[in-house]
């Protein structure tokens, strides 16, 4: 039998393969706790939704400075807060999944993520937003929700 650590690199592993990688843009932070080696500060990014045009997410999160955040191994705090908007004409790629993981970014050097999943409303013709983080063994319950109500005229194509 394996021992157990062999098998949890082997799930984390499988994981990150399967998770769709977030491309962001920096908008914006702001430096909260004053550090010699790097300040914590509050950063805003813009994840463009990659099967509907026409959608930006707008993500606030906690970074981690010093020595462990300047070398990518200090684990980020849970909180989130997520406002999706429409900054263009709408075009969908295809048929979206009544929910869909679509962007995924890593808090930590492998065990803590973030997530932002698209979830089809197709009764009040709407697109929500969710963001939560999670690790290998367990998540948060924080989270934070948005809506992009479609144009009229506008149906999400569901698969």
């Amino acid at each position: 039998m394996k021992p157990i650590s062999s098998l949890l690199a082997l799930a984390v592993a499988a994981a990150l393969v399967l998770i769709p990688t977030a491309h962001s843009e920096e908008v914006a932070s702001v430096n909260t706790n004053f550090r010699i080696t790097g300040s914590d500060r509050v950063v805003v990014e813009a994840y463009d939704d990659p099967a509907v045009q026409g959608v930006t997410c707008y993500v606030s999160r906690a970074r981690t400075g010093g020595v462990k955040g300047t070398l990518g191994i200090a684990e980020d705090p849970t909180e989130a807060s997520i406002a999706c908007r429409q900054v263009g004409a709408i075009h969908f790629t295809g048929p979206l999944k009544q929910q869909a993981d679509v962007f995924s970014v890593s808090m930590s050097l492998i065990f803590k993520s973030l997530h932002v999943v698209r979830v089809v409303d197709a009764k009040r013709n709407a697109l929500v937003y969710l963001t939560y983080s999670d690790r290998v063994v367990s998540g948060s319950a924080k989270n934070s929700v948005s809506a992009v109500p479609m144009p009229a005229g506008t149906t999400i194509p569901v698969r």
